[in-house]
């Protein structure tokens, strides 16, 4: 018998209803620790999507090792993982746009699958 107790169980996952409240709690912490105000800041905020976005271009290209001189540098795992920090900054920008962000999502989303898969 060994010793040390074993670590305690990784928590479950966050259930998706509280991707809303991750939503607004990340916004009141940006907008808590944000150094430009007004106009300015919400377009930084905007483009912050546009540096996502290019982290994910560059964990694609690692990934398949597309660039000679660095080779394969990157998972599909890091893929993944910076396709949620764009999803996550999105929502982040939908919601300093909008205290409804959650309504416009959902109704945007909504369109969406219409628009998409027909009336289901």
């Amino acid at each position: 018998m060994s010793d040390h107790l074993s670590p305690p169980p990784a928590p479950a996952p966050t259930p998706a209803a509280d991707l809303w409240a991750s939503v607004d709690a990340l916004y009141g912490w940006l907008d808590a620790n944000r150094p430009v105000d007004g106009r300015e800041g919400l377009l930084l905020r905007i483009l912050k999507l546009s540096e996502e976005v290019g982290e994910v271009a560059e964990a694609v290209i690692g990934a398949t090792g597309q660039n000679p001189r660095k080779g394969t540098t990157h998972t599909w795992d890091d893929v993944q993982s910076e396709l949620c920090d764009v999803a996550v900054t999105a929502l982040v920008a939908l919601r300093t746009l909008t205290p409804d962000a959650r309504e416009v999502f959902t109704r945007h989303l909504a369109n969406v699958r219409k628009r998409s898969l027909g009336a289901a």
